[in-house]
């Protein structure tokens, strides 16, 4: 922009329309290198510096965000700037003292929005005027379903996806403070680096918000480590997945389900960040079925398994605070596990027979003769929860108790007993043996208020030969 004075202007504004007769006083002076109107171009006709700015570009690169606006531009940088219009002040800001006495208008008007903010506009502009996307673009002929050509493309888990456009990245991307170009991590199996972009375009393509980009980035960050191993996920022929769950104010400010049916269907958070994850380990890092992926039969969860813990009427501290995280902290866990399996106990009223009824079905995880290798989540609904609360007992306790009801005679469960190969080593025979380690089994307290079910989500392979559960902090 040119030294001087500098206004931005809109015809569909009354202050704008206000203080016309004073921009062509400070025309006449001498004042006005330039004028900028947004909508109209005959508006401010005759002034002698007047730039049509219909496409918003110089308004958008001087961050207008009210008009008017009047810049002082001093060796190509902004000086100063003063918005909507007050006499006093624009006579200071001028150095005019007479600015608007002839036009004889009133001393105070309040300004507009500028268009270069308009929510409509915002993304459009980013794209077009911004730092600019680094992802290669993919133009569809003009006869081409935009959702076809991605199916045809393999971007697609098999539903529909939401079409990427600059438009839609850019207002992904104003859901979180990181520059596009950061990399968030190195994506298996093709050791891929995945951007914040890349990662909001196949957010977009999940159906995210904006506001649900931190947690699908922070998901990525903790799928792509050493020690959640997503590699040997992707690699091994079980039916197991990324299964993700988020503690803390986050859960309510995004929407997420912790309630009724929050392993299920409705709800655009949980479906769409579990979605997300999925996406950018198959479009980014090349995990597709078929390929790297070589389940023998999967689950749904692979589309995408994500959902919150109920903290607010939990008896017990949440997941994350049992690590040690504060109870303002954000935080994903994520999980290697398989599709949940529902638990019904509706008789049991003792914590000490509710703990064993649920040892019963959590020895069938996986499979009844495979112990210790294995974890498992129990998603334990309200009324179950409430069963050990109402008795005195911490979660702590919950746990020590139902692993204690896991424990089997090894003799049973030894490979080849009653005709069935799988089992223990004959080695490990004659010593009782509990279905998981003391830090092998995890509570997460959810679902609808009223039921008396549960859910186990079974694992895999556990420790350094196969996933460990990780957790970490959200960030914007």
């Amino acid at each position: 922009m040119p030294d001087g004075l500098v206004a931005f202007i809109k015809r569909d504004c009354h202050t704008c329309r206000l203080i016309e007769p004073v921009l062509r006083e400070l025309d006449a002076a001498g004042e006005l290198a330039a004028v900028y109107t947004q909508d109209d171009p005959s508006f401010g006709e005759g002034l002698s510096n007047l730039v049509d700015d219909a496409e918003l570009e110089h308004s958008w690169h001087a961050n207008i965000d009210t008009v008017p606006t009047l810049m002082r531009i001093v060796a190509g940088e902004e000086a100063d700037r003063i918005v909507g219009w007050s006499r006093d002040m624009w006579a200071g800001f001028t150095g005019m003292d007479n600015v608007g006495l002839s036009a004889g208008i009133t001393d105070f008007s309040p300004g507009c929005g500028s268009l270069s903010v308009d929510p409509d506009k915002v993304a459009g502009l980013e794209a077009k005027y911004g730092d600019g996307m680094a992802s290669r673009r993919v133009d569809f002929a003009s006869a081409e379903d935009p959702i076809e050509a991605m199916y045809d493309r393999g971007w697609s888990d098999g539903l529909p996806l939401v079409p990427p456009t600059p438009e839609r990245v850019a207002k992904m991307l104003a859901g979180t403070t990181r520059s596009p170009q950061d990399v968030v991590a190195v994506v298996p199996p093709n050791l891929v680096e995945a951007t914040v972009e890349k990662v909001a375009i196949n957010a977009v393509m999940a159906g995210c918000k904006p506001e649900y980009l931190p947690v699908v980035l922070t998901a990525v960050e903790a799928a792509c480590t050493d020690e959640f191993n997503i590699h040997g996920l992707l690699c091994t022929t079980m039916a197991v997945g990324p299964v993700l769950w988020v503690n803390g104010p986050i859960r309510d400010a995004i929407g997420m389900n912790y309630g009724g049916n929050c392993l299920g269907q409705g709800n655009r958070a949980n479906l769409t960040i579990g979605r997300a994850l999925q996406l950018v380990i198959r479009n980014v890092g090349g995990g597709e079925p078929g390929g790297i992926d070589r389940s023998t039969q999967g689950n749904p969860g692979k589309l995408g398994f994500c959902f919150a813990e109920d903290e607010a009427d939990s008896p017990w501290p949440s997941y994350a605070q049992s690590l040690g995280f504060g109870p303002d902290a954000n935080t994903v866990t994520l999980f290697p596990g398989e599709g949940p399996h529902t638990v019904v106990d509706q008789l049991t009223r003792t914590p000490e027979g509710l703990a064993a009824s649920l040892a019963s079905a959590l020895i069938a995880a996986n499979h009844p003769r495979m112990v210790l290798g294995m974890e498992a989540v129990l998603v334990l609904s309200p009324e179950h929860a409430a069963r050990f609360h109402d008795a005195g007992w911490s979660k702590e306790q919950t746990i020590e108790a139902i692993i204690a009801a896991t424990v089997r005679p090894s003799d049973q469960i030894v490979r080849g007993t009653d005709g069935i190969g799988e089992g223990i080593p004959a080695e490990f025979a004659g010593n009782p043996i509990p279905k998981f380690r003391p830090d092998g089994l995890r509570i997460v307290h959810a679902g609808g208020k009223a039921g008396l079910f549960s859910a186990i989500i079974a694992g895999w392979l556990s420790g350094d030969m196969g996933s460990h559960t990780v957790t970490r902090e959200i960030r914007s």
